[in-house]
């Protein structure tokens, strides 16, 4: 298990690797909410970038 401030995918649980390649840090996706940072990894992201685009709640995708 990593850091409890590392980064997690909310859809698939993926932790960001700290040790990465900045570059691919930077592919994560991060978004704001009441409750704290959400963040996908690259793959869920571009998997659901038209939902995330369209602003489709969660539930949808």
């Amino acid at each position: 298990m990593g850091e409890p401030d590392t980064p997690m995918c909310i859809r698939c649980g993926h932790r960001q690797d700290q040790d990465a390649n900045p570059a691919v840090r930077l592919a994560w996706s991060a978004e704001r909410t009441t409750r704290g940072t959400r963040w996908l990894c690259p793959d869920c992201a571009r998997a659901h970038v038209r939902d995330i685009e369209g602003k489709l709640p969660d539930e949808y995708w």
